[in-house]
Formats: structure tokens, C-alpha cells, sequence
């Protein structure tokens, strides 16, 4: 029986140094022909699609889902350049963990994220981090991080067969993902940053938190209850 890990992207693998909110100000600047002021916008831990939501009545035109995909089409046209343009980085401790985690047959890395797919794989590319994943859930079409969930947890089932739930971990750095997690009866490990504190993390019940990531070594003696062999 595997291990699945189901990894959040921005704030947990990577910081993109405000890569998709500069994508996204200039996707809603060609959209709508005027300059957007998204500076004060919260996106940790929301949808794609919810963000787009928020981007659209703020241009005054409704959240349809023409109007979303049309907004994140442009979005997907800008990314690439706003990502090479921001000053971003991996996540510390990051690429040691997912390197320890590389070639094992008893952990399957997926990915659990608010991110288009097309936007999620550029974001991963940008960083080197893409040969690590092997597909997961992403916000195509949707709203709710919860239905990522569970189309996550389809893909492993897919990919593995039997899902042993207690075996299985969302991990993020933002009471949404604790929350999409919980929602599909896995555990959650948490990643404190500036945005959400290790207080914060606990008080949302997560199974784990941490202050940052650990080393290898510890990560793995962690996340099962006898620890994963260090390979």
C-alpha cells in the first residue's frame, strides 16, 4: 500500500515572487482595456477560478464561466513571461525532500493545487520541480478546493488502486487546504508562513504543523506512524 502525498503549490513548493498576480493584472488589463489594481486581492489558498471571480466584479462584468475562462486564457498567455520577470524561488527544504522522495515505489507524489493544470505545470516547469509529480487535481472548471479534492483522490485511485486514506496527506500552507484535506478524510500537514501562523495552522485542527519544512530525514520518520525508511 502506497503513501500519497497531495502537495499545494504556491506558498508550499514554491514562492513565484507574485508571478500569477502579475500574469492575472495584465490578463484583466487586456480584458478589460483599462489598468486593474489587484495589489490588495487575497489569493492564498482560493481557486483559480475564485480568484478570477473577484477580478471580474471588480471590472465590473459578471463571474460567468465565459467570462472566468476568457480572463484565465489571458492569464495562461502571460504567465510564462511574468514568471521569468519575479524574482521567486523554491519553498526551503523543498527539493531535498521531493529528490529523498525520487524513484521510491512506496510514496506517489501528486498534486492537490488551485491552479489551472496548464498554469500549475508552468509554475513547476519555471522551478525544475515538474519531474516530480505525476498528475493530481487542479481547478479546471471550478470553484471549490474540496472538489480538487476529490478529483485528486480519484487520480490516485486511478494510478494505484487501493487508496488506504490513513496513509494518505494533503499538504499546504493555508487553512484551505487543511480544509479540503478534512473534507476527504485524509491527514494535513501544514507549512506556517507570514500569511498563516503556526497558531493559525493549529487552531484549523491540521494532524501536523510545521514551522518550515524538516529535513528528509524527518519528514519521512514523520508522516507515518513508524516512519517511512529512509531509502
Amino acid at each position: 500500500m502506497k503513501t500519497i502525498l497531495f502537495w499545494d503549490i504556491d506558498g508550499t513548493l514554491i514562492n513565484s515572487g507574485g508571478a500569477g498576480r502579475l500574469a492575472l493584472t495584465r490578463a484583466a488589463g487586456e480584458m478589460g482595456g483599462r489598468t486593474v489594481d489587484l495589489s490588495s486581492l487575497t489569493m492564498a489558498g482560493l481557486t483559480d477560478w475564485a480568484i478570477s471571480a473577484q477580478i471580474l466584479e471588480r471590472m465590473d462584468l459578471s463571474p460567468e464561466p465565459v467570462n472566468i475562462t476568457m480572463l484565465l486564457d489571458l492569464y495562461q498567455k502571460h504567465l510564462p513571461a511574468s514568471l521569468l520577470e519575479s524574482r521567486g524561488d523554491v519553498i526551503q527544504g523543498i527539493l531535498e525532500i521531493l529528490q529523498a522522495l525520487q524513484g521510491r515505489d512506496d510514496v506517489l507524489s501528486l498534486l492537490l493545487t488551485g491552479n489551472i493544470e496548464p498554469g500549475a505545470w508552468m509554475k513547476l516547469s519555471r522551478y525544475g520541480l515538474d519531474v516530480y509529480f505525476s498528475g493530481g487535481g487542479f481547478c479546471d472548471g471550478t470553484f471549490e478546493r474540496n472538489a480538487i479534492a476529490r478529483q485528486a483522490l480519484a487520480v490516485a485511485r486511478h494510478k494505484v488502486g487501493a487508496v488506504n486514506l490513513d496513509r494518505c496527506y494533503v499538504i499546504g500552507d493555508t487553512p484551505h487546504d487543511v480544509r479540503c484535506g478534512q473534507s476527504i478524510g485524509v491527514k494535513t500537514i501544514a507549512i506556517a508562513s507570514q500569511r498563516y501562523s503556526f497558531d493559525d495552522l493549529t487552531a484549523c485542527d491540521s494532524w501536523l504543523v510545521w514551522e518550515s519544512f524538516p529535513d528528509p530525514a524527518r519528514f519521512m520518520a514523520e508522516i507515518e506512524p513508524h516512519g517511512l525508511p529512509v531509502a
